[in-house]
Protein backbone atom coordinates (compact mmCIF):
# COMPACT_ATOMS: atom_id res chain seq x y z
CA UNK A 1 0.00 0.00 0.00
CA UNK A 2 1.26 3.21 -1.27
CA UNK A 3 1.24 7.03 0.53
CA UNK A 4 -2.82 7.87 1.59
CA UNK A 5 -3.64 11.48 0.24
CA UNK A 6 -5.80 14.02 1.70
CA UNK A 7 -7.45 16.24 -1.21
CA UNK A 8 -7.25 20.23 -1.12
CA UNK A 9 -10.63 21.57 -1.74
CA UNK A 10 -9.22 23.19 -4.98
CA UNK A 11 -8.08 19.99 -6.40
CA UNK A 12 -11.26 17.72 -5.67
CA UNK A 13 -12.99 21.18 -7.75
CA UNK A 14 -10.86 20.71 -10.28
CA UNK A 15 -11.51 16.85 -10.80
CA UNK A 16 -14.86 17.83 -10.76
CA UNK A 17 -15.45 20.39 -13.18
CA UNK A 18 -11.74 21.07 -14.29
CA UNK A 19 -9.52 18.05 -14.66
CA UNK A 20 -7.17 19.65 -17.38
CA UNK A 21 -5.79 22.12 -14.50
CA UNK A 22 -4.85 19.18 -12.40
CA UNK A 23 -0.67 18.28 -12.27
CA UNK A 24 0.01 15.31 -14.15
CA UNK A 25 1.11 13.99 -10.59
CA UNK A 26 -1.93 14.97 -9.01
CA UNK A 27 -3.97 13.13 -11.83
CA UNK A 28 -1.91 9.95 -10.88
CA UNK A 29 -2.26 10.02 -7.12
CA UNK A 30 -5.86 10.16 -7.82
CA UNK A 31 -6.88 7.81 -10.13
CA UNK A 32 -4.23 5.00 -8.58
CA UNK A 33 -6.10 2.62 -6.26
CA UNK A 34 -3.00 1.64 -4.43
CA UNK A 35 -4.07 4.32 -1.40
CA UNK A 36 -6.83 5.84 0.32
CA UNK A 37 -8.11 8.93 -1.02
CA UNK A 38 -9.41 11.21 1.57
CA UNK A 39 -11.49 14.68 1.29
CA UNK A 40 -11.87 16.70 4.43
CA UNK A 41 -15.33 17.55 6.34
CA UNK A 42 -13.81 21.07 6.00
CA UNK A 43 -14.00 20.87 1.92
CA UNK A 44 -17.86 21.26 2.23
CA UNK A 45 -17.67 24.09 4.52
CA UNK A 46 -15.08 25.78 2.24
CA UNK A 47 -17.33 24.96 -0.93
CA UNK A 48 -20.18 26.50 0.69
CA UNK A 49 -18.66 29.44 2.28
CA UNK A 50 -16.51 30.58 -0.91
CA UNK A 51 -19.81 30.32 -2.97
CA UNK A 52 -22.01 32.28 -0.20
CA UNK A 53 -19.32 34.67 -0.31
CA UNK A 54 -18.74 35.10 -4.67
CA UNK A 55 -15.17 33.59 -4.64
CA UNK A 56 -16.14 30.30 -6.62
CA UNK A 57 -15.30 30.89 -9.90
CA UNK A 58 -17.25 28.12 -11.41
CA UNK A 59 -21.04 29.34 -13.08
CA UNK A 60 -22.18 26.37 -13.25
CA UNK A 61 -21.72 25.19 -10.23
CA UNK A 62 -25.13 24.64 -7.84
CA UNK A 63 -23.97 24.06 -4.54
CA UNK A 64 -26.95 23.22 -3.40
CA UNK A 65 -27.14 19.90 -5.59
CA UNK A 66 -23.77 19.55 -4.75
CA UNK A 67 -23.75 19.58 -1.20
CA UNK A 68 -26.84 17.70 -1.11
CA UNK A 69 -25.10 14.71 -3.56
CA UNK A 70 -22.02 14.80 -1.61
CA UNK A 71 -20.97 11.77 -0.01
CA UNK A 72 -21.95 10.57 -3.69
CA UNK A 73 -19.83 12.59 -5.19
CA UNK A 74 -17.14 11.61 -3.14
CA UNK A 75 -18.02 7.45 -3.80
CA UNK A 76 -17.76 8.31 -7.32
CA UNK A 77 -14.43 10.22 -6.76
CA UNK A 78 -13.01 7.43 -5.10
CA UNK A 79 -12.61 9.03 -2.00
CA UNK A 80 -13.43 8.77 1.61
CA UNK A 81 -14.87 11.87 4.11
CA UNK A 82 -12.57 12.55 6.56
CA UNK A 83 -14.62 13.99 9.59
CA UNK A 84 -13.00 17.06 11.88
CA UNK A 85 -12.23 15.97 15.22
CA UNK A 86 -11.41 17.63 17.90
CA UNK A 87 -7.61 16.51 18.13
CA UNK A 88 -7.28 17.97 14.42
CA UNK A 89 -8.97 21.79 15.45
CA UNK A 90 -7.18 21.83 18.53
CA UNK A 91 -3.89 20.85 16.21
CA UNK A 92 -4.73 23.34 14.12
CA UNK A 93 -5.51 25.99 16.36
CA UNK A 94 -2.30 25.83 17.77
CA UNK A 95 0.31 25.46 14.79
CA UNK A 96 2.65 28.43 15.23
CA UNK A 97 2.70 28.79 11.37
CA UNK A 98 1.92 31.96 9.91
CA UNK A 99 -0.34 30.90 7.41
CA UNK A 100 -4.18 32.11 8.56
CA UNK A 101 -6.30 30.40 6.22
CA UNK A 102 -8.65 28.30 8.50
CA UNK A 103 -9.67 25.52 6.00
CA UNK A 104 -5.81 25.23 5.08
CA UNK A 105 -5.02 25.18 8.76
CA UNK A 106 -7.63 22.33 9.21
CA UNK A 107 -6.20 20.52 6.35
CA UNK A 108 -2.87 20.60 7.46
CA UNK A 109 -3.74 19.29 11.05
CA UNK A 110 -5.58 16.27 9.29
CA UNK A 111 -2.93 15.46 7.19
CA UNK A 112 -0.15 15.61 10.08
CA UNK A 113 -2.09 14.04 12.78
CA UNK A 114 -3.22 10.97 10.34
CA UNK A 115 0.04 10.87 8.11
CA UNK A 116 -1.43 12.29 5.00
CA UNK A 117 -0.14 13.90 2.19
CA UNK A 118 -1.86 16.67 0.96
CA UNK A 119 -2.16 16.85 -2.99
CA UNK A 120 -2.51 20.78 -3.72
CA UNK A 121 -1.25 23.00 -6.09
CA UNK A 122 -1.10 25.56 -2.67
CA UNK A 123 2.64 25.62 -1.46
CA UNK A 124 1.29 27.83 1.54
CA UNK A 125 1.30 24.00 3.03
CA UNK A 126 4.83 24.26 2.60
CA UNK A 127 4.87 25.98 6.10
CA UNK A 128 2.08 24.17 7.54
CA UNK A 129 5.08 21.36 7.40
CA UNK A 130 3.04 18.72 5.56
CA UNK A 131 3.55 16.05 2.65
CA UNK A 132 2.14 18.48 -0.27
CA UNK A 133 2.04 16.55 -3.84
CA UNK A 134 1.43 18.77 -7.26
Amino acid sequence: MGTDFLVDTHVLLFSFYEPHRLSPAARKAIENLDHALYVSSASAWEIATKHRIGKLNYPDLNVEELLLEYPAHLARFGAVELAILSTHALYAGSMKAPHKDPFDRILAAQARLENLTVISADPGFDALGVRRLW
